[in-house]
């Protein structure tokens, strides 16, 4: 679907609305029979007042109602969204209007609509935020997870060119190809988690690497078994062993900054599937343990939206991507396996196996001397419990540039719908960790699991400015919409995009 801005009003400030020629017009109504100044804008020989008079339509929530070609106004359609109590918009409000409007135009005869919903009126949002939200739920409702079915599902007939009416400022433009470019990169990843495990290997996830690098002139290496063992990545290794498939650490480089500045890095958890080794996993769900790769998708997805924006800053993404199976190469319980820090580990769950992969690719990330060091993991079922599938859950150290760190993840996340929630990280859980045979354990004694999987990576991380993103809540959904959700590509990108000063207000 396209998507332009154009304004619709007069050199006084009066709506053109009633005069555009439209297959469809979407305008909000409040309860009550509260109209949008928009609605009020169609509503001269008032059509749209009877609507509401008649009980057509509540203005809940939820609600919508289609006038066919109602007098006095231009367009072939009028599509009334209900926006909820009157008095105030809230964002969730705003969100279920923008996909109520987008359902009701994916099925009608026309090509084009206008959504002429109040965008400059959410509670405690801007313009900006509602633009990006917008763009991303369009992209959402394109998406089709049917790339494998030899009868595809089919793709409504809808409109294909949306205007939003609205004034095309440079920073409204710059804040939609920004979300433009989010939006494409959190559905590649999307597309990434959705694929089966026999397909998406880490040989196919390291090929996905090679043809972004080659379509965006991105540079990469690509680390095998031999490199990584010169390197003594054994933690890394022996996670792997179990597995019929080659382990790789890819590594692309988006050299937009100056010479010589430092990058932001970027480290995203492969594990294309995840049967927990010989610690096995219930045979329940185990299906959905090929979203274990969903932070190293993210990562290339963040990478997909660089290629468009080419933002003039230093990243490097690197993905860590192997399978954790059962075999007589696997990794046991009891066993000790020394990383690439030096640290030994010793192994007590084969299971908890994303913290062995990321300490060797966190130890290598050091050597580019990071500006920022994030990493992001599928990594454990505590944040599960602990925060649900609303909120990713964002782990970093308490001092200054911490602080400072965090306060930008969360203010990403809250401005791109993609939300994250602080979770502690003190010395104590460190703790927990402790072993009588190795210099740490790869789990702990009972009792905040998410947490006590951050104090293990925190141990490979001193020296730098990181953040730990877990998004085993977030990557996916499971039920009846089924599917990888592309989280969190918009927090991170958008906190890049503000790094590299090309943020609208």
């Amino acid at each position: 679907m396209n998507i332009t801005l154009k304004p619709i009003s007069q050199p006084d400030g009066r709506s053109e609305l009633s005069g555009t020629a439209a297959g469809c017009i979407a305008v909000g109504i409040h309860e009550g029979g509260v109209l949008t100044q928009e609605a009020r804008s169609l509503d001269a020989e008032g059509a749209i007042t009877l609507a509401v008079e008649s009980g057509d339509i509540s203005g809940k929530t939820g609600s919508t109602l289609m006038l066919r070609q109602p007098p006095g106004v231009s367009a072939q359609r009028v599509l009334l969204v209900g926006l909820g109590k009157s008095g105030s918009l809230g964002e969730k409000a705003f969100r279920s209007g923008v996909r109520d409007a987008l359902h009701c135009f994916s099925k009608i005869g026309a090509r084009d609509a206008v959504l002429a919903l109040p965008f400059e009126q959410v509670e405690g949002r801007d313009l900006h935020w509602a633009l990006r939200h917008v763009v991303q739920a369009v992209h959402d409702m394109d998406y089709r997870p049917d790339s494998l079915k030899s009868e595809k599902d089919a793709r409504p007939a809808g409109i294909r060119d949306l205007v939003l009416p609205l004034t095309p400022t440079d920073a409204a433009r710059q804040t939609l190809a920004q979300a433009e470019a989010m939006a494409k990169g959190s559905i590649y990843a999307r597309e990434l988690g959705d694929l089966p495990p026999n397909i998406c290997t880490p040989t196919y996830l390291v090929g996905r690497a090679q043809a972004l690098a080659q379509e965006y002139g991105f540079g990469l290496q690509v680390l095998g078994p031999k490199e990584m063992a010169e390197l003594k990545m054994h933690s890394f290794l022996a996670v792997a062993g179990g597995s019929e498939e080659q382990p790789a650490l890819a590594v692309l480089q988006h050299r937009g900054g100056e010479t010589g500045d430092a990058p932001i890095v970027l480290v995203g958890k492969g594990l294309t599937f995840d049967s927990g080794g010989i610690s096995l996993k219930p045979g329940a769900s185990m299906d959905e343990m090929k979203y274990d790769m969903c932070g190293a998708a993210a990562v290339l997805g963040v990478f997909r939206a660089l290629g468009e924006l080419n933002l003039p800053l230093n990243v490097i993404g690197m993905i860590a991507v192997c399978e954790n199976m059962p075999s007589g190469r696997a990794v046991k319980p009891g066993d000790i396996v020394t990383s690439m820090s030096g640290l030994s580990i010793e192994v007590l769950n084969t299971d908890a196996e994303g913290r062995l992969v990321l300490c060797d690719a966190l130890s290598y990330a050091a050597r580019f001397k990071p500006r920022a060091l994030i990493d992001i993991a599928t990594l454990t079922g505590a944040c599960v419990v602990a925060l649900g599938h609303h909120n990713s859950g964002l782990f970093t150290r308490a001092d200054a540039p911490h602080e400072e760190l965090a306060a930008d993840l969360l203010q990403a996340g809250r401005e791109t719908g993609d939300p994250a929630w602080r979770m502690p990280l003190d010395d104590v859980y460190a703790e927990q960790l402790k072993s009588n045979f190795a210099d740490l354990a790869n789990i702990g004694s009972p009792g905040g699991g998410a947490v006590v999987a951050a104090a293990f990576l925190e141990r490979f991380t001193r020296g730098q400015l990181w953040a730990h993103l877990d998004i085993a809540g977030t990557a996916w959904r499971t039920g009846k919409d089924k599917g990888a959700t592309g989280r969190p590509v918009p927090m991170l990108t958008h906190y890049l995009c503000t790094r590299a000063g090309g943020q609208s207000t």
